[in-house]
């Protein structure tokens, strides 16, 4: 409460989707955790920091677009972007924009370059949750750590994991609450396999190690690449005027692996319902 009585303004919760390997899905998480979020009344900012390539930014402005070509209105996380075109004037300018939103959103949700930088570390400092989209084999898995053939025991952790230790112990060191990491196997195959079941053990064993949450993510679904140019995701009225074709049984599975995923993050009720989810389909 304030002198007055009144209650405080809750600070801005700033969600950090993150992985050195490009390719893991970042902006497609990133894009559907905004947009489930606004789905559920939560005020949401989104921050591009990959200043080359911009996939969450032109993920944005399709959506945008999109929504005025067929004349309806899809929910859209208020694009904050920076101008800056070098890494520190960058970070400076990220700084500044998270301590003049800091009671503006409920939620920032940051999307980060494949690669390490100065302004991605600095993401990650931020970052009260922790996003880190994996590809399901230990190829992608390389990247958190390195593991013995035949136990699966974890030998090394890398460069990547290493980065994510520093960022949270600089948080705690200054009085921050610790970050929440959530390691998303994504891509998952669709049928039980020897090396689902590995990935799993080894994820399983490098959780421990390293102190992150490990959730199940998303397949690999065609649908997901489609939404990309008309900035749709899973979770709107995927109608075949939005689509420009009819839905598939592929879209109604593609929804439940996003509320499942979201159920799995732990934001604050953002997922549906089986009962809200049972009524939306029969609409």
């Amino acid at each position: 409460m304030s002198a007055d009585g009144a209650p405080m303004p809750r600070p801005v919760r700033v969600i950090v989707v993150a992985n050195e390997k490009g390719g893991s899905g970042k902006s497609t998480v990133a894009m559907h955790t905004a947009v489930a979020l606004l789905d559920r009344g939560r005020s949401v900012a989104a921050i591009d920091l990959d200043m080359r390539q911009r996939t969450f930014t032109h993920y944005i402005k399709n959506r945008h677009v999109w929504a005025g070509r067929i004349g309806r209105d899809l929910v859209t996380p208020e694009h904050l972007h920076l101008g800056a075109t070098d890494e520190d004037a960058a970070a400076k300018e990220l700084l500044d924009v998270l301590a003049g939103v800091a009671t503006t959103y409920d939620y920032v949700v940051i999307d980060t370059p494949g690669h390490d930088t100065p302004l991605m570390r600095l993401a990650h400092t931020a970052a009260d949750v922790l996003i880190t989209p994996v590809n399901d084999s230990f190829v992608d898995l390389d990247v958190l750590g390195s593991f013995d053939a035949d136990t699966l025991t974890v030998h090394d952790i890398s460069h990547y994991a290493r980065t994510v230790e520093e960022a949270r112990i600089q948080r705690v060191t200054s009085g921050q609450i610790p970050t929440d990491w959530i390691v998303l196997r994504n891509r998952l195959s669709m049928t039980p396999s020897h090396n689902k079941r590995q990935v799993g053990a080894a994820l399983d064993a490098l959780s421990q190690r390293l102190a992150f949450r490990c959730v199940e993510g998303l397949a690999e679904r065609v649908v997901f690449r489609e939404f990309y140019l008309r900035g749709l995701t899973a979770l709107d009225d995927l109608d075949e005027a939005a689509l420009g074709k009819r839905p598939t049984l592929s879209h109604a599975t593609a929804r439940q692996e996003v509320y499942n995923l979201l159920a799995g993050l732990n934001l604050g009720g953002i997922e549906r319902t089986s009962s809200e989810e049972s009524g939306r389909a029969a609409a």
